[in-house]
């Protein structure tokens, strides 16, 4: 395993802080200190003093952050209680913990001014919370959802923000000396939710003209493991799609989705009724969980936008006395150390895949970049509305045992 971009007293990776509730700074920092603090205790040496977040800054902090010049004061003070910042979650621009969320997570989309506005700060901000000469990440949202037909007028607008914005973060590295990168996030059922779609987009939308210099550098995929697993996509595979099509990888969440292994009942058998019983309990009302049902030829056959809808519409006519004959996939962040919950799988196995093609390719080069900045994030967003099984009752050592089992499979690569 190569050496990794963060400083060598850090933790060598960490998580995302989407999961804990708070639109402003003053949330963000109480949840640090409330979350965080017990996790860097937890999981780093006496010889790593500091421990990565990956921020999550809602709009309003946001700009309080920007405008108000105390970004340099938020350093002094993630670096006083042993934090380092190196990514954002630049996806939910608003309240992510609302009581309902479901759709409004892809708002705005990158048609939109706004959006690109969110994103230019968190770089402004980011660029002042990471040392001279490192490369900071920001993931992003796929465009958007398609609530409505996108054709080029669409894609073009999007495109349009894109590359303004990586002219601004060319700037702002030639201005700091520190290189930010926006990592656009394939998910399920958005515009862009698989690789080839991804590489699609760049292709025609982002490396065909004058300004293609700039996006190959500051514009770059986030490959999020348990995303690519509900698209039934190999890891390998997605991933040299990325390299194949000159796309850096600005960061990667790793993550783990629930695997649904119809396969292993018969029809009318108590599995498959225990079976169905528990994907019931994956049927929160908070977040969507779009779920995808595999082909015989082991790819994606058909998606939608959530399990309450495949299971209305996908189970055979005669309800329980009937199952599917072929697994399903559940966008359900689940924690990554777990293989099996009940009659439930999880994706978990594509996670050591994943890293393994990562850090064997990780100092390729695109546009004089490494392809792979080496920015990896445990992302388990959905700890506050597991099922019950799944439940950690001190939410810092739930996460703490995650990063520890990554920890593991890192070391297994050395």
């Amino acid at each position: 395993m190569s050496t990794n971009v963060l400083p060598s007293e850090t933790y060598p990776f960490g998580y995302c802080t989407n999961v804990h509730a708070g639109t402003t700074l003053e949330q963000a920092q109480a949840n640090l200190l409330k979350f965080a603090s017990p996790i860097q205790q937890q999981v780093c040496s006496p010889t790593q003093t500091a421990l990565p977040v990956g921020l999550w800054l809602a709009e309003d902090a946001a700009i309080k952050l920007d405008q108000t010049g105390e970004a340099e004061g938020f350093h002094e003070w993630l670096h006083q209680h042993h934090f380092a910042a190196y990514t954002f979650n630049g996806f939910p621009q608003g309240d992510f913990h609302q009581p309902v969320v479901k759709h409004e997570v892809y708002e705005p989309t990158w048609q939109a001014p706004e959006r690109l506005e969110y994103t230019l700060r968190l770089a402004r901000i980011l660029s002042q919370l990471i040392p001279e000469g490192a490369t900071g990440s920001i993931s992003t949202l796929p465009l958007g959802w398609p609530h409505e037909t996108w054709g080029q007028n669409e894609f073009q607008k999007c495109a349009e923000h894109l590359l303004a914005l990586a002219e601004q973060l060319k700037e702002l590295q030639d201005n700091t000396g520190r290189e930010i990168v926006v990592a656009i996030e394939p998910e399920p059922g958005c515009v862009l939710n698989t690789a080839p779609e991804i590489a699609t987009f760049f292709r025609n939308h982002l490396f065909s003209n004058e300004r293609a210099e700039a996006a190959r550098r500051h514009l770059s995929i986030c490959h999020d493991i348990c995303h690519s697993g509900v698209m039934f996509e190999p890891q390998p595979a997605a991933l040299e799609c990325y390299l194949d099509a000159g796309i850096r990888v600005g960061k990667v969440q790793v993550s783990s989705a629930v695997h649904i292994p119809w396969d292993s009942c018969q029809a009318g058998d108590k599995l498959g009724k225990d079976m169905l019983t528990q994907i019931q309990t994956l049927n929160e009302p908070k977040y969507l969980h779009q779920a995808a049902r595999q082909a015989t030829s082991g790819e994606l056959e058909e998606l939608c936008e959530d399990i309450s809808v495949a299971l209305s519409g996908w189970l055979p006519q005669g309800g329980p006395t009937h199952t599917p004959q072929l697994p399903w996939r559940v966008h359900f962040h689940v924690p990554i150390f777990v293989e099996k919950f009940g009659c439930l799988e999880t994706t978990r196995a594509d996670i050591p895949e994943a890293t393994k093609f990562l850090e064997a390719n990780r100092e390729r080069q695109i546009a004089g970049r490494d392809w792979f900045t080496g920015h990896y994030e445990v992302e388990t967003y959905a700890w506050p509305v597991l099922p019950e099984e799944l439940s950690e009752p001190d939410l810092s050592a739930g996460i703490s045992k995650e990063l520890q089992y990554f920890q593991r499979i890192l070391r297994g690569l050395d």
